[in-house]
């Protein structure tokens, strides 16, 4: 017998409880909360799709433990992906509102990017999501994945460059946190 079929019969506490959800939600809300901004580049849409997440991941899932902290930021990426649309939006931001004024400047570039680009971004260079997810999360081919991701690079090397011509230095602004 493997030894999760085996953990399911004996009802072992390998798996998350609602509580172990509501902790994580709890001591990493500025972390996934975060990550949804930056994913809907709105703080009113990035605080439904933490919401969303929270009412999900609570639910119940057969989640292993170890696990658990990731499935919250997936579920916060899949509701992001349902509220946005970003293989079929084009919008971009044009007037940074409150809440992106007070983040890091960096982060306010990445908000700056076209959606499909900026959550390709936020999904494979800061959640180390392969091209492969992504393109399965976003529905959408590896090489639109590839093709958005390389804009965003770009776009975000170009304005580095002329923040770097003007003197002022690009502080380390995101580390995905340590599960």
């Amino acid at each position: 017998m493997s030894q999760a079929r085996h953990a399911y019969t004996k009802g072992s506490t390998n798996y998350a409880t609602g509580e172990d959800f509501c902790r994580i939600f709890s001591d990493k809300m500025s972390d996934l909360f975060l990550l949804a901004l930056l994913l809907t580049a709105d703080a009113a849409k990035a605080e439904q799709c933490f919401v969303a997440g929270f009412g999900e991941s609570v639910k119940g899932n057969r989640v292993f433990r170890e696990w658990a902290y990731s499935w919250a930021k997936r579920t916060v990426v899949q509701h992001a992906i349902r509220l946005i649309q970003p293989v079929r939006s084009r919008a971009t931001i044009s007037e940074p509102n409150a809440v992106t004024q007070q983040i890091e400047p960096r982060l306010r570039e990445i908000l700056k990017l076209d959606p499909l680009e900026r959550f390709v971004f936020v999904m494979s260079m800061l959640e180390r999501y392969s091209y492969q997810d992504c393109s399965l999360l976003l529905g959408c081919s590896r090489q639109t994945v590839a093709n958005a991701a390389a804009r965003a690079l770009e776009h975000l090397t170009n304005v580095a460059e002329i923040v770097a011509m003007h003197g002022e230095k690009l502080p380390a602004a995101y580390a995905p946190v340590a599960q």
